[in-house]
């Protein structure tokens, strides 16, 4: 039995304090969130070198550096020609290529460098993303400091990047047999296809790990599953016209037929169907699939519009904001790529399309990401 208590004595004085009750919150987190905010911001520098890996990627393909290292090295070629005679013994590797013999005869040692340049500090950076994706990993997973259910995630970061460097070689050995002056157009648009596959994931990645695990799963109890399915199909068509980009950049495609909205004063270019069998119109006639590129962008404008008025109709004041910059966006990377058909694809305007098509990307899956988990806002924040 409780003694007598004084009238005048303090209500709750035993109640738990503030850092007492705060230590009870939290239960669905405790003991799984690792260091998350160390992981983020290192995911956060992977997802840039990717980034500046695309950008020098989109760069090596404009200066048609591709092909001058002939060989695959993924240890030994981390070492560059350090004498006169390595250098030679590089360019007499080159000279033997089609590329070479097709389209560079008599290039000098100086101009082999520069594209030599290029296309190590291409690979080079390749082998800096691994490294870095290596120690990451490995640190925080010997530091038992990975949060539960990330360890599958973070280890297939390491495995798409090991075979987006084979796949890397796989394009390139494609232009260094028979009369191939260029990689394998479909070859490329599989290199681009995984680089950007890689940086959703690691996007998504530092959208989940900016929220705890409990703020996540009460998020989603107010998901917009509609918003979120049209930011899927948004996705997958900004998708298809990456890779049909990158058939462009293959054969060259956006050098030609620099006139808009129409092609050579026509809606259809010249012979578009040309190549025998006829599917390979598609992957080889520069006109035809410049063509199918405007048309999907084109489209993919359309259902930009749509899925903003759809978004608009958000209760979630911060939903609504991420899908006005996607459509921003779509505006924005519209008017690049018709700056870059009208100028011949300069080499600086044809990169800023480039990177302009990894902020679409990365700006239409954040949106999706809010539709799926809205952050909770105050009554104040709906219309």
């Amino acid at each position: 039995m409780t003694g007598k208590r004084s009238i005048f004595e303090e209500v709750g004085t035993d109640a738990p304090k503030p850092q007492d009750r705060a230590a009870t919150t939290g239960i669905i987190d405790r003991g799984r969130n690792g260091a998350r905010g160390a992981i983020r911001l290192w995911i956060m520098m992977l997802f840039t070198l990717v980034v500046v890996m695309i950008a020098v990627g989109g760069l090596t393909r404009l200066t048609d550096s591709g092909l001058s290292i002939t060989e695959w090295q993924p240890v030994s070629g981390a070492m560059p020609p350090l004498n006169l005679a390595d250098w030679q013994a590089e360019f007499a590797k080159y000279q033997a290529s089609p590329e070479y013999q097709l389209q560079n005869q008599g290039m000098s040692l100086s101009s082999f460098q520069f594209i030599y340049w290029w296309e190590w500090g291409h690979r080079q950076l390749g082998r800096v993303i691994g490294l870095v994706w290596a120690v990451g990993f490995f640190g925080f997973l010997a530091a038992r400091k990975i949060p539960v259910g990330w360890t599958g995630r973070l280890l297939l970061l390491g495995a798409l990047g090991g075979a987006q460097g084979a796949i890397g070689w796989w394009m390139v050995s494609s232009g260094l047999t028979g009369d191939q002056t260029d990689v394998a157009s479909y070859r490329l648009a599989t290199h681009l296809g995984l680089a950007f596959v890689i940086l959703g994931f690691i996007a998504w990645y530092v959208f989940a790990l900016g929220r705890e695990d409990r703020v996540l799963m009460q998020a989603r109890r107010s998901r917009e599953s509609r918003l979120a399915g049209w930011g899927t199909a948004l996705a997958v068509l900004a998708f298809v016209q990456i890779l049909i980009g990158a058939l462009v950049a293959g054969i060259d495609a956006g050098r030609n037929y620099t006139d808009w909205p129409l092609m050579a004063g026509a809606f259809l270019p010249p012979t578009p169907f040309e190549i025998e069998p006829i599917w390979r119109n598609f992957f080889e006639n520069d006109g035809l699939v410049q063509f199918v590129h405007r048309m999907v962008g084109y489209g993919l404008f359309l259902l930009g519009l749509v899925v903003w008025t759809r978004a608009r109709k958000s209760p979630n004041s911060d939903t609504r904001f991420r899908f006005n910059a996607v459509l921003g966006m779509l505006v924005l990377q519209m008017l690049l790529g018709i700056g870059t058909v009208l100028y011949g694809a300069p080499w600086h305007i044809a990169i800023l399309h480039q990177l302009g098509a990894v902020l679409l990307w990365v700006l239409i899956l954040r949106a999706r990401f809010a539709a799926q988990y809205p952050i909770a806002q105050s009554l104040r924040g709906t219309r």
